[in-house]
């Protein structure tokens, strides 16, 4: 099919675990014509979940990405993790299209993944439509869950269409209302939603109270209701069965008569220029200007090698187009331009604005990484995505000697296709550290690592990132005079501190009058200080949210080195820091316990021992409540293990960084007794 950017729809299917995301994606695709039969979870042959281990476990771990050529349109559609612990790759996706679908479980009902994957779309601007599916399932409620909708997300969330027929089928409620629905009144629907899309425009609303729903031509209509969409003025839920197809043409329709396309959806902040000179620009979805392409997920397929998947925004990338990478000067050729269907992959001749395409074994490509023809947008970036901050950690090493650079490299892969799965290299201990967002979350990581590079590890726990800080202002001196025959080293620095706002990081200003320090030398003092803050001055930790003025000192003409100043540097900071009440910090998270609610009181008098500060408690359905609190990441290093003996099995959690604050004085007493800071020769 020959189509044209007004023609692409964009979908993220979104929602959690068990919500049957993937059967819904395997019937669409059927429904739509892109596959013969939809495949089926439970026998492990859905285009969808094609790793390993998606089909073992039966649930999706990454996204997936297909394309549905169906009523003039072509959609392209991503499904997308419903687990917490995989969230990283869900918000990816989120960058990458127009429209957020996300799924509730007919039966289950809201969940908090639900809520919390509503306010992602909702704060990246994206149009929502919420779909209810297996509304097949027997002894469910579906009106009760359209009122719970409501009452959480809003009397915006209106039904497009309703089920009849005990779930066998669904009626429509906007474009031909009639027949009989399970519940409630399909002119009650009909008349709902058009009563909210009148309300967006002054125009249509002149037009309907003159002359009612006759007075409006269907363009106005369709303008109306797609501005409602991108205005968050209307959120369309609708009824799906995934297993019996109930409802799933009738989705496709609404995608291709009502949801955006690629020119009317919302689209994201581009960025030109660093610092001070930087601002904001719009990507127009023009063929004929400049690339602008956007890199949102990374796969390393055993076959084509690393496949890079980007989202055009502006121009037209074709066979041969030769692409900058972010600020990179040399260019890459496309030499195979490929669409997706899971795991296989279709050359194209090429990506016009809106598709979604994919390029291989272009080893300079990361994530969120900016593609684009023309020297002039080499400053150009997307505004970061806010992940969330990746606090379990495991300290890992080769389980067989040899395997440093094998584990290196797996490491490597697979932090390039997680934006949450992070590698850090701690060079005091030699000790490299993963983090992810859960035991779970590590687990299926290094489970995969096996699977795929063949690297099996060893773990321990790592250490707590705890960070130092000053709490007040202060000055350092200090004189580096070193004589050895012949030439010898001076460097002399005076400076001063003060601490900047909780997450401020460092600030090094040169404030040296006269020349008492010659400017070449500066850069030396700088990186002096900057050895602080990366070892540390107290405890061993990095050193954040503080600023450093060097105002004064002194050379000498013969033996004024670079080497001195660095040392000057580094003694004057540590000298300005004892005197500066030092302060060690540790992470604080957000933790949500979710434990029947029997246990309510065992586990909030778990974590009051725990200095944790609880919140709240929210009701979930089945007797189930969510326990909300912040909480020192040292305290719940062992948490999983704790909360399974407490609550017999049935007890689980999610945590997320939150802020620094400082640690208690008992506790900066026994990190700074246990640090044992290497002294340098004078």
């Amino acid at each position: 099919m020959s189509y044209t950017t007004d023609d692409i729809r964009n979908i993220a299917l979104a929602g959690q675990a068990g919500a049957g995301k993937t059967t819904l994606f395997e019937a669409l695709l059927h429904a739509g014509g892109a596959i013969q039969t939809a495949g089926s979870v439970e026998r492990g042959t859905t285009v969808s979940d094609f790793d390993p281990l998606e089909r073992e476990r039966k649930h999706s771990i990454g996204t997936s990405i297909a394309s549905i050529d169906t009523n003039g349109v072509h959609v392209n559609l991503i499904d997308t993790p419903g687990s917490p612990d995989f969230r990283g790759p869900t918000l990816s996706a989120l960058a990458a299209v127009e429209t957020c679908a996300i799924v509730v479980d007919a039966a289950a009902g809201i969940a908090h993944q639900t809520r919390r994957l509503m306010d992602r779309a909702k704060q990246r601007n994206l149009c929502r439509v919420i779909v209810i599916n297996k509304i097949d399932h027997e002894g469910i409620d579906l009106e009760g869950i359209v009122e719970a909708i409501r009452d959480e997300f809003g009397t915006e969330c209106l039904p497009i269409n309703l089920p009849a027929k005990n779930g066998g089928a669904v009626v429509d409620c906007f474009f031909q209302p009639s027949g009989d629905a399970d519940f409630s009144s399909v002119a009650d629907a009909h008349q709902h939603i058009i009563d909210q899309v009148v309300e967006i425009n002054e125009t249509v609303m002149g037009h309907y109270l003159d002359d009612g729903e006759s007075g409006l031509s269907g363009q106005e209509l369709h303008d109306a209701f797609e501005q409602c969409l991108r205005e968050g003025h209307l959120v369309p839920i609708c009824f799906t069965s995934g297993r019996t197809g109930a409802g799933v043409r009738e989705l496709l329709a609404l995608a291709a008569k009502l949801l955006p396309n690629p020119k009317e959806g919302n689209p994201p902040v581009f960025v030109k220029g660093v610092g001070a000179n930087a601002e904001s620009i719009k990507a127009v979805p023009d063929g004929s200007k400049h690339v602008i392409a956007d890199v949102f997920k990374i796969l390393n397929d055993p076959f084509v090698g690393k496949l890079s998947v980007f989202r055009v925004y502006q121009g037209t990338v074709r066979k041969d187009t030769q692409l900058f990478i972010d600020d990179g000067k040399k260019p890459f050729k496309v030499g195979h331009l490929f669409r997706l269907r899971g795991k296989d992959h279709t050359e194209i001749e090429q990506a016009i604005p809106g598709d979604i395409a994919a390029v291989a074994k272009i080893d300079e490509i990361h994530f969120d990484a900016v593609l684009h023809d023309s020297h002039d947008e080499d400053q150009i970036h997307l505004k970061p995505l806010d992940f969330p901050m990746p606090m379990f950690g495991l300290a890992v090493e080769p389980a067989h000697k040899g395997q440093e650079q094998k584990l290196a490299t797996a490491l490597t892969r697979l932090s390039e296709e997680d934006p949450c799965f992070r590698v850090e290299h701690n060079k005091e201990l030699n000790e490299s550290v993963i983090r992810g967002l859960s035991d779970l979350h590590l687990k299926l990581m290094l489970e995969r690592m096996r699977e795929r590079y063949g690297v099996e590890v060893k773990t321990r726990p790592p250490k707590i990132a705890y960070r130092e800080t000053i709490a007040a202002k202060a000055e350092g001196h200090h004189r580096h005079k070193k004589q050895t025959g012949g030439a010898g080293q001076f460097g002399e620095v005076y400076l001063r501190i003060e601490p900047l706002p909780r997450g401020g990081g460092f600030e090094f200003l040169d404030e040296v009058k006269g020349g008492t320090i010659p400017g070449q030398f500066i850069p030396a003092v700088e990186k002096g200080v900057r050895q602080v803050l990366e070892h540390g001055a107290v405890a061993g930790y990095q050193l954040q949210d503080v600023r450093v003025v060097v105002y004064d000192g002194k050379y000498h003409a013969v033996d004024s080195k670079e080497i001195a100043f660095i040392t000057a540097g580094k003694k004057a900071f540590l000298d300005a820091i004892t005197k500066a009440k030092p302060q060690v910090l540790e992470p604080i998270v957000n933790l949500d316990v979710f434990v029947p609610d029997a246990h309510m009181g065992d586990v909030t008098g778990g974590l009051a021992s725990k200095r944790a500060r609880i919140s709240g408690t929210d009701s979930l359905r089945g007797g189930e409540i969510i326990i909300k609190a912040q909480v020192p990441l040292a305290e719940v290093t062992d948490y999983q293990t704790e909360l399974k003996a407490m609550t017999g099995g049935q007890g689980r959690y999610a945590i997320e960084f939150s802020h620094y604050e400082p640690v208690p004085a008992q506790v900066q007493k026994q990190l700074t007794d246990a640090f044992k800071p290497r002294v340098d020769e004078d």
